[in-house]
């Protein structure tokens, strides 16, 4: 198979990703601070609480149905997303920022601040508790860039497939000369030593879309500008979307030698099978944690690099709190290790994407392995 071959199926596996990807996300959507509307909470609310670290983080890796830019004193610089409902047997459209121009609450909806919904769009039911909408497609912060990130990677992807075309047999140039040493490490120190030269090119083209999806939103969230920030990696809808697709490849992949390794593993006792099915148990058990590892690990270590710049920003304000010469002096260093940081994210970046589409690579391999 051609490297032109490759990436276009890559493609294909992107698309059916990207397209995933929009339905799921709608259920993660959690609180991104719209609702400032109550003047008098705002008055009551102490010092205390708003210095409060981990509602500041929280705040900050959450997702939302706004991007916050800046804030000068009491204005605010967003730019609204698109709200889509449907409830009450009707479409209700309209953009996030009239809940700022309505005091928090528009045609009934307003985002819950706390409880089981919080960060959701809810309404009051008849019984007066809060009650979500039937169904809620509303534009996230996360959807969003996860469409503006998905479009750049076609664009690359792209430009690179028609790069290898008319260079081909000669030296890569321009995009092509970054992504071809990638797509050729995935392909032979990946792909072909996990999986096996028989089997290795049916999966490339998927491990390559994974490889390439993490790293770019994995990279995008570390630019602190609009649209990007936001940790695309970190939300877990994303991450268990693709660990679902991995496990389903494998499960349909699985040939007779895996299956005969899962109901009755050789080399194990009889009576470790035999009346109660012990292993079995614990090998069918394996299938449905390892797909649930492979998703909270992307998950938990985008998040946590996020969390722990924010911790050091957070530390300036805490420390100025006891003397402006102090919170100057702290600055220097919150500055210093979250830029030290920030550099580490990148090397992360592809850390994790390698780390997941590896294990990916070796539970296929896992499933087509021949008996020896």
């Amino acid at each position: 198979m051609t490297n032109k071959n490759i990436v276009s199926k890559s493609v294909i596996a992107l698309l059916v990703l990207f397209l995933s990807f929009g339905f799921v996300l709608n259920a993660h959507a959690s609180e991104e601070n719209l609702i400032k509307h109550n003047k008098e909470l705002k008055e009551k609310e102490t010092e205390q609480e708003s210095m409060d670290v981990g509602k500041l983080i929280i705040h900050h890796v959450s997702d939302g149905y706004e991007f916050h830019i800046f804030s000068v004193g009491k204005y605010h610089l967003t730019v609204p997303l698109p709200v889509i409902l449907y409830d009450k047997g009707k479409w209700i459209s309209f953009w996030s920022s009239e809940f700022h121009h309505h005091h928090g609450f528009y045609k009934g909806y307003y985002i819950a601040e706390d409880g089981m919904n919080a960060g959701k769009i809810v309404r009051k039911g008849p019984d007066g508790k809060e009650t979500l909408p039937k169904y809620d497609l509303s534009i996230t912060k996360t959807v969003f860039t996860l469409w503006v990130n998905s479009i750049i990677l076609l664009i690359i992807v792209f430009i690179t497939a028609r790069s290898f075309k008319k260079r081909k047999g000669k030296a890569p140039k321009g995009v092509q000369s970054l992504m071809e040493p990638l797509i050729i490490f995935i392909r032979d120190e990946v792909a072909l030593s996990s999986i096996g030269e028989k089997h290795y090119l049916k999966y490339t083209p998927y491990l390559l879309t994974l490889f390439f999806f993490i790293l770019l939103n994995n990279l995008m969230g570390i630019i602190p500008f609009f649209p990007w920030g936001v940790g695309v990696d970190g939300n877990i809808g994303i991450t268990a979307v693709m660990a679902v697709f991995t496990f389903i490849i494998t499960t349909v992949s699985g040939n007779k030698h895996y299956w005969k390794d899962i109901f009755n593993t050789p080399g194990v006792p009889w009576w470790l099978k035999f009346p109660i099915p012990l292993m079995p148990i614990v090998e069918v058990m394996g299938m449905f944690t390892k797909p649930i590892v492979l998703a909270i690990r992307l998950f938990a270590n985008m998040i946590a690099g996020h969390a722990v710049v924010l911790g050091f920003v957070a530390l300036i304000f805490i420390f100025g709190k006891i003397g402006v010469g102090v919170g100057y002096g702290v600055s220097v260093v919150s500055v210093l290790f979250s830029v030290f940081l920030d550099i580490l994210e990148v090397l992360i970046s592809f850390i994790q994407a390698y780390v997941f589409v590896i294990l990916s690579a070796l539970y296929f391999g896992m499933a087509v392995e021949e008996s020896h």
